[in-house]
């Protein structure tokens, strides 16, 4: 088992797809245009194979909790390596993410900065 893709929902589709092709190098597929159902998203890919998927809809009834937005704990990057980490924290500090722990090592032993996406979504920077 292995996980596919991660889905985020967003009010603002071209400014969340540029933001992860721009910071994490993915590539985004062709944007899916659903009109019956006021439905938009893009599948993303980065070098590993790991995907995901942003989308976009003006009909919340199609949301499972009927809002804009359905939330996650945090999307994770192995960036495989703590300088990597650290590299990446400032960059994308230097870009205006707002850096919302770290870098640091957990109680648990991981290295990793968290920091929030311009939707505010947590990201988990790891190694």
């Amino acid at each position: 088992m292995h996980i596919e893709h991660i889905a985020l929902w967003t009010a603002d589709l071209e400014r969340l797809r540029t933001f992860y092709e721009s910071q994490f190098g993915a590539i985004a597929g062709p944007r899916y245009v659903n009109t019956a159902k006021q439905f938009e998203s893009y599948f993303l890919c980065f070098e590993s194979g790991a995907r995901l998927e942003l989308m976009q809809t003006a009909n919340l009834e199609s949301t499972p909790t009927g809002h804009e937005r359905c939330g996650y704990a945090h999307v994770a990057f192995a960036l495989g390596g703590g300088e990597r980490v650290c590299e990446m924290t400032a960059r994308l500090a230097a870009a205006g993410c707002p850096i919302v722990d770290g870098p640091r090592v957990t109680g648990d032993g991981y290295f990793e900065s968290v920091v929030l996406d311009p939707d505010g979504n947590r990201i988990e920077l790891t190694v």
